[in-house]
């Protein structure tokens, strides 16, 4: 993990809470920060709280309770300042597919009231950064899934924010192309010092490019660190075991077992989780045969995000999980045009 230098919290919120319909209480005085020039992901199931939290950093859901400032700025008493000091790029694809790369770009760069050769010099360097110089004049619906997304990262960058927040940038596109995003993620963060807030379904996505992750559910962080940090914190190696019939739960019977950490289930997959493979592994097959129940799979592996996240919120990170979309973008732009 490479070391950023850490100049001050560029994101701070402080007992941010948000209750909708004074009842159903979304986020859950939760308490965090973001240091300026950090990849920082905020991870967690669908429904966990972390689109609503989002909203109210990015000015479009009132904050109930707490506190929070976004390139120091309040977000409650000076909303306007907020969002000229962030960038938004969305999951959904926003760009007009009848106009050109150059032509949307210059669409944003009005909406931003960013203009003359300011705007035209701009559009040039970030077309370039992405590598769409040579089809900047095509028309949009001719873009590949992947160009479309480096159009529309660059889209979100051309008034300069503080802040970036990415929506699950590298969603659907091919295992290629995603390192190509991460490439271009990691160089805006690197050479230019832009702090980024991110969502993302892949773990391993959060792992390659986030300082630092928390990982929230029903509202409320519930482990926040370095992927290091987090990996070490939920040590051991993982056991994932598949019962070929349908049994009664076998969770007591695996956790009764010495040295036995902790056990998660999925239908009929179990993942146990040892300081040692070897020394647990000959009472875990021997119970689960004296039980007359077969195993169709095994497999060992050392801890991952994906551990961890099964640790902390006990499921996976399932790709139908998509995060709520609200089109964040399309509200800033309204905002603008006011």
């Amino acid at each position: 993990m490479r070391k950023v230098t850490r100049v001050s919290a560029i994101i701070d919120a402080k007992d941010l809470t948000k209750v909708y319909g004074g009842k159903v209480k979304a986020v859950d005085h939760i308490t965090f920060h973001v240091t300026e020039g950090e990849i920082f992901g905020f991870l967690g199931p669908n429904g966990a709280g972390k689109t609503t939290t989002i909203k109210m950093l990015n000015t479009l859901a009132s904050i109930t309770d707490g506190t929070a400032t976004v390139a120091g700025h309040d977000v409650k008493k000076d909303p306007g300042a907020v969002r000229k000091s962030i960038g938004v790029v969305p999951q959904e694809l926003t760009a007009d597919d009848e106009l050109s790369g150059t032509e949307n770009m210059m669409l944003m760069a009005k909406l931003h009231q960013v203009n003359g050769t300011t705007a035209k010099t701009r559009i040039a360097n970030l077309l370039r950064l992405v590598d769409l110089e040579e089809a900047a004049g095509r028309k949009v619906k001719t873009f590949s899934g992947g160009m479309r997304r480096r159009l529309q990262l660059v889209m979100g960058l051309l008034h300069e924010p503080k802040v970036l927040f990415l929506d699950e940038p590298t969603l659907g596109l091919d295992v290629q192309t995603r390192s190509r995003m991460w490439h271009y993620i990691k160089a805006l963060n690197k050479d230019r010092g832009l702090t980024v807030f991110m969502t993302t379904h892949y773990l391993d996505e959060a792992d390659s490019l986030c300082d630092r992750i928390a990982i929230v559910d029903h509202g409320a962080i519930r482990v926040s660190g370095s992927p290091s940090e987090l990996k070490e914190a939920h040590g051991g190696d993982i056991v994932t075991l598949t019962l070929s019939n349908e049994t009664a739960d076998l969770t007591p019977f695996f956790s009764g077992i010495e040295g036995v950490q902790g056990v998660t289930r999925e239908g009929n997959t179990y993942r146990i989780k040892l300081p040692k493979t070897e020394r647990a592994l000959p009472a875990i097959v021997a119970g689960v045969v004296q039980k007359g129940v077969g195993i169709s799979e095994i497999s060992f592996s050392k801890p991952t995000l994906d551990q961890v996240f099964l640790d902390v919120v006990g499921r996976s990170m399932r790709d139908e999980e998509a995060p709520e979309s609200d089109s964040a973008w399309e509200n800033i732009r309204m905002e603008r045009t006011r």
